[in-house]
């Protein structure tokens, strides 16, 4: 796994994660924006990741660990080191996660960090919007 330096126009990486009641939402999010999301470096979990990458093969996107294997933690770590720029996490808040604690763990990060959060669809459609908006 060799993810990118943070540089370039689009400089910092973005981070998309779902939990599996949601992976279908963020392949339809990231499909609809793939237009804005090709300026990007991508890290993602595993099996979002894999999913997204068969929608969207074009994308410049790492697929890292599983997130219940630690792939949360791995983006959690990248944004410590100042090299994502926000986050995508379609959370789904009607089902327990038996790795819960490594979902708020990285939840609190990107907030101690005071990294962009997008939650659900809504909130990901403002944040593309305003990544869009900015013309590298």
């Amino acid at each position: 796994m060799s993810i990118p330096p943070a540089s370039g126009p689009a400089a910092g990486l973005l981070g998309l994660v779902a939990h599996d009641s949601k992976k279908h939402d963020m392949v339809a999010w990231a499909t609809e924006h793939r237009h804005v999301l090709s300026r990007f470096d991508i890290v993602a979990t595993g099996t979002t990741g894999g999913r997204i990458l068969d929608a969207c093969p074009e994308l410049r996107l790492t697929k890292l660990k599983s997130g219940p294997l630690g792939g949360d933690q791995q983006i959690g770590a990248l944004i410590a080191e100042g090299r994502v720029r926000a986050l995508v996490f379609l959370v789904d808040p009607l089902t327990a996660q038996p790795h819960d604690v490594d979902v708020k763990a990285l939840m609190r990060v990107a907030l101690v960090y005071d990294i962009p959060l997008a939650l659900n669809i809504a909130s990901a459609e403002m944040l593309i919007a305003s990544l869009e908006g900015e013309r590298g």
